[in-house]
């Protein structure tokens, strides 16, 4: 079923490119396409276009779809083009000419951008649970480990001590900044742009502030023509706070995989957490880590795959937008999966909390002991050249302590501080409003 469609049928070839791989992703905007259409039927009701027994039916039999595709129940037709022709079928079938109706005032272009923004909003909410998840198990390992000491290095070389409490930490702050990103995404999407029909607004007495409120958005897309301009911008804003978050993850994965090794041993997993070699029996693989590096890597590309997508597009909508999708979806999941596997496998992690005391990490101590001198009354420069020679002459051997006491140094890691910046950023989504609207509206 072609919503479109009148007397001439197109091409099965022709359908068969242009529908591509929409009804795989269709599925999972199919809640949130019924609750747009009971915000606009709300809607047209009041301002006359339904009348309350009409609306009432309507409104009986979307929720009544609402629940089968939140047990699971639901599954896309075979033919019809997409999940909005889908649903306005299913309704036509039960109310005969009153289904019909549903669609005045909207085009499938603002029916689509609903969908989608209320989609990537609910996603923004599991995303930024996921990533509350991990910054607490960050911030536990954090605490936990703060004394246990592990080499710091630069340009990969040993430079000065560092700490499993420190770097559990700096993990946990990165996520933080992370969150602001993703938060400007939040705010550009939550803006409603039902009414804006097909980007040129509608003859009809609309009342897009009513859909703004029972769909819980926080404002409108006022222009008609820019909520059409929104295709695209929406999804590339998710993308780069998608990928904020994947390049803080990619980055703690590729150290796991770095201190995992034996030349490393800095930490160790379960044997039923790691995977072998065919050939090799003593193999103990960080394939977990691995993948998750690559799919975070993967993300962190997206954003250019949407604005590539759409950067020399005109303004007004363009079918390829449709494409968008393919790559998003499938990169949100993608996401939400290494911030859960990411936080699964840091229950089990194992610190080796004695390799400090290696001999070849001796040499992290010497801006410790460059420092001590310095503080006795030593120049600074005379105290690096004493230092320096002794470690030329293998007379070196340092106390293998430090006292590092500054804000966000290994003696004070301000995990409190850390942790209310990040309640800070959450407490600003709002979430709450948008839950409890989409719940009074669906029951």
């Amino acid at each position: 079923m072609k919503l479109w469609e009148k007397e001439t049928k197109v091409s099965d070839i022709v359908d068969r490119y242009t529908v591509g791989r929409d009804l795989e992703f269709d599925i999972q905007l199919a809640p949130f396409d019924v609750l747009g259409s009971l915000a606009h039927t709300e809607m047209l009701c009041s301002i006359g276009l339904l009348e309350q027994e009409e609306r009432d039916q309507i409104h009986k039999e979307l929720k009544s779809i609402y629940k089968t595709i939140v047990s699971g129940d639901f599954s896309m037709r075979d033919g019809v083009e997409d999940i909005h022709s889908q649903i306005e079928l299913m309704l036509t079938e039960r109310l005969g000419e009153v289904g019909k109706k549903i669609h005045s005032g909207r085009s499938r272009n603002d029916q689509v951008l609903v969908d989608l923004k209320l989609f990537m909003r609910q996603e923004i909410k599991e995303i930024s649970e996921g990533v509350a998840t991990l910054f607490n198990r960050l911030l536990q390992l954090s605490n936990q480990y703060k004394d246990v000491l592990m080499p710091g290095y630069t340009h990969m070389q040993v430079a000065m001590p560092s700490s499993f409490g420190l770097w559990f930490g700096a993990y946990a702050e990165s996520l933080v900044d992370d969150v602001h990103m993703i938060k400007a995404a939040y705010d550009v999407i939550n803006k409603n742009p039902l009414g804006s029909g097909a980007g040129f607004g509608s003859s009809f007495p609309l009342n897009r502030k009513l859909t703004t409120d029972l769909l819980g958005f926080n404002d409108l897309n006022y222009n008609v023509v820019y909520a059409m301009m929104g295709r695209g911008k929406a999804e590339r804003s998710l993308a780069m706070g998608m990928a904020a978050i994947a390049s803080t993850i990619s980055k703690f994965a590729m150290d796991v995989c770095l201190y995992m090794g034996q030349d490393f041993g800095f930490v160790s997993f379960p044997d039923e957490l790691t995977t072998g070699s065919s050939i090799m029996p003593h193999k103990k693989n960080p394939d977990v880590f691995e993948l998750m590096r690559g799919k975070c890597n993967r993300i962190q590309a997206l954003p250019n795959d949407i604005m590539m997508m759409t950067t020399n597009l005109p303004v007004g909508y363009h079918r390829e937008m449709q494409l968008i999708k393919e790559v998003l979806f499938p990169a949100i999941q993608d996401l939400k999966d290494s911030l859960f596997m990411a936080d699964y496998m840091l229950q089990k992690v194992e610190i080796n909390d004695g390799l400090i005391r290696n001999e070849k990490y001796k040499y992290l101590f010497s801006v410790e002991e460059t420092n001590k001198l310095t503080l006795s009354g030593v120049p600074f420069r005379d105290a690096y050249k004493q230092i320096g020679l002794a470690i030329e002459k293998g007379d070196f051997n340092p106390e293998r302590k430090v006292n590092h006491t500054h804000e966000g140094s290994i003696g004070q890691l301000n995990l409190e501080e850390i942790e209310t910046m990040m309640k800070s950023v959450v407490d600003q989504f709002g979430f709450d409003k948008w839950i409890v609207a989409i719940d009074d509206l669906i029951t």
